[in-house]
């Protein structure tokens, strides 16, 4: 079926005028049946101008509105209405019925074979006040706070004004049945629940913003003069060459294998070379120390900073080395003071 060219009292905001007709040469039967049930004055229907004539008149009555369909909705936003034990008392104080009715701008039985309402302006009017004082009063109580969300509202009003005002019904033109004798009438063949789906689709919800999404952090670009894109400015040292390190030493070679093997020696040690010169200056101590290693054990010699430590004569050789002394303790005290040992 092609598309229904509307004329310019279908356009936006534009004012009521007559409907436009166009008839076919032979009239549908229905039709002529319909003008003769609605004329008041009886009126002769013997050819397609007079049925034009006869439709042009009636429609363009100031009584010649059709009610499309019927809305429940609130008499107020929900903060203002009070609540009643009883619920139908407050549903009569709570809802309200918003009629849409409208007025026809075009008929066409040639083409088409349509039919075109436009919302009246009365029903305009009372969707434009529902929209804003109670259905946008809703959304934004129910909705949290942010900071475009008074011009979120605004522009849908906006939209909203515009939407109505652009809206045009088109059914087939067999809803011409229902009309009555003043040219008002209602739809047929189920036409009002599709105006009424239409008309609610006007009422877009007040959506916040949605969340802003994580930005994720960038990786720096590294500039041509930047350390890590030249050289290894923070690479580590590299270590040593191996060959001028000496040989690691093997801790078995160092220590003996016994300790019994390499007993020390009694004579006098040997004394460091730095310390030799001061010996020799000094003769009177030198034979002093002399005669006192007869009677003592011999030092042990602790060389200076040596690799290995130092060899330490176990006890069961200082034992005997104290027992071939001279006397009690190798120092001659049983001999030197016999007549106090008497005494005792």
């Amino acid at each position: 079926m092609p598309a229904m060219l509307l004329p310019g009292t279908a356009a936006p905001f534009a004012p009521r005028s007559p409907p436009t007709v166009v008839l076919n040469t032979k009239v549908d039967p229905w039709l002529t049946a319909t003008l003769k049930r609605i004329n008041r004055i009886k009126r002769p229907l013997n050819s397609a101008p007079q049925h034009k004539k006869c439709l042009t008149e009636t429609l363009s009555s100031l009584d010649a509105i059709w009610t499309l369909c019927s809305l429940l909705v609130e008499r107020a936003p929900e903060t203002e209405i009070e609540k009643h034990y009883n619920p139908i008392i407050d549903a009569l104080f709570r809802y309200q019925l918003l009629h849409i009715q409208a007025y026809v701008v075009h008929i066409d039985l040639v083409l088409s074979n349509e039919i075109a309402f436009k919302l009246s302006q009365d029903t305009i009017k009372e969707l434009i006040d529902y929209h804003k004082n109670v259905y946008l009063e809703d959304c934004k109580a129910k909705s949290w706070h942010w900071t475009e969300k008074e011009a979120q509202a605004k522009k849908l009003h906006n939209n909203f004004i515009q939407t109505v005002n652009k809206y045009v019904f088109r059914t087939d033109a067999i809803a011409l049945e229902g009309m009555e004798d003043d040219g008002s009438g209602e739809l047929l063949c189920g036409g009002s629940l599709e105006v009424k789906n239409a008309v609610l689709g006007f009422f877009v919800p007040l959506l916040p913003p949605p969340p802003r999404a994580a930005e994720i952090p960038r990786p720096v670009p590294l500039l041509p003069s930047s350390p890590a894109s030249g050289g290894n400015w923070w690479s580590p040292t590299p270590p040593p060459n191996p060959v001028s390190q000496p040989p690691p030493v093997e801790s078995w070679k160092v220590l003996p294998s016994s300790p019994a093997t390499d007993l020390p020696s009694t004579s006098a040690p040997s004394l460091p070379p730095h310390s030799a010169p001061m010996w020799d200056s000094l003769p009177e101590l030198s034979q002093a120390t002399t005669q006192a290693s007869q009677y003592s054990t011999p030092p042990v010699s602790m060389p200076f900073f040596t690799s290995a430590p130092p060899q330490l004569p176990l006890p069961s050789l200082v034992a005997q080395q104290c027992s071939t002394g001279a006397g009690f303790g190798g120092f001659g005290w049983d001999r030197g003071f016999p007549d106090y040992a008497t005494t005792i």
